[in-house]
């Protein structure tokens, strides 16, 4: 008998709980977020804070001890020349892989979205998708046997009678280098191998939406192809553009692992990171390093946002 009214009343308790969630549709998005939220809140938001607080101790250059008194010494140090150059180095770089990641992707996304049905465009998912299930450092790792001198690259160029040409590039300073698989270029072509998918997907997104007709009114108007890109589909498209350029640009800009395999002895921010934090154990100068893409991408995404990229996502 007891065991009955005990049944009863745990059915009661949960009937009314059910009910409570039921008529209270934000309390159940409440409740199912809360875990997820403090998790993020916790190890994310919390990693961050104590990164921040960090940037703002300095390190004592004698004993090499960190001085936990607040300074802004740290981020000064930033604007020295060679660390300011590691920051422009890095930001131009990412800006190199954006833009020739959007000029790529452009008419590959096109293609998809306007021309490639059924089977075809199955198989357009799944090349584009294909390269992002192989392992990322066995992809970077194949780039570079391609990239050297031994490779298939450098092999082609010699069997086109063009090594005169490859030699030349080299031997520009600032791009150049004994192999493209450590040099600046070797660095750019594999930024934008691994990086497009993230360009291509978001703009082919964003030119399905855009109505066939705007551009046959476009033409019946009097208006060339060009003009029609010009003035009705880039416009259109420019969310989808600017969604993958926050992928592109944000990947590239915090990246160590790709300029540390295949690259030259000059550094990016995430190789200053590591190499503070680390051999140098500089942590405070390697908090503000880690700061920079922090605040450049928060400028980004506000810029982003601004022009509807998320709708694009």
């Amino acid at each position: 008998m007891s065991d009955a009214i005990l049944d009863t009343g745990r059915n009661g308790i949960m009937a009314r709980i059910s009910d409570t969630l039921w008529r209270n549709p934000r309390l159940t998005v409440l409740l199912l977020l809360a875990p997820p939220a403090l998790w993020l809140g916790v190890v994310y938001l919390g990693s961050l804070f104590a990164l921040l607080a960090q940037s703002f101790f300095s390190i004592d250059e004698f004993s090499g001890l960190i001085i936990y008194e607040f300074t802004l010494k740290t981020y000064a140090e930033l604007f020295t020349p060679a660390n300011f150059d590691i920051i422009v180095r890095t930001v131009m770089m990412a800006s190199a892989v954006t833009i020739a990641a959007a000029i790529v992707s452009f008419p590959i996304a096109y293609y998809a979205a306007r021309y490639a049905r059924g089977k075809w465009k199955a198989i357009f998912y799944l090349g584009v998708m294909l390269p992002l299930w192989s392992s990322y450092l066995v992809k970077v790792y194949s780039w570079k046997l391609i990239l050297a001198k031994e490779g298939i690259l450098n092999w082609l160029f010699e069997t086109l009678h063009l090594s005169w040409l490859l030699d030349a590039y080299l031997s520009i300073p600032i791009i150049g280098g004994n192999s493209l698989s450590v040099s600046w270029t070797g660095t750019f072509l594999v930024f934008l191998y691994v990086w497009l998918p993230f360009m291509i997907l978001p703009i082919q997104a964003a030119l399905e939406r855009v109505p066939r007709s705007m551009l046959e009114a476009s033409g019946d108007l009097g208006a060339t192809p060009g003009q029609s890109f010009r003035f009705v589909l880039l416009p259109l498209a420019l969310p989808g553009v600017i969604a993958g350029s926050i992928f592109t640009f944000s990947l590239t800009l915090g990246d160590y692992i790709i300029p540390q395999i295949v690259g030259s002895s000059r550094r990016f921010i995430g190789q200053a990171v590591y190499a503070y934090q680390g051999t140098a154990g500089n942590i405070p100068l390697a908090a503000a390093f880690a700061v920079v893409p922090i605040v450049i991408m928060g400028v980004y995404l506000w810029a982003a946002k601004r022009k509807g990229a998320f709708d694009a996502l």
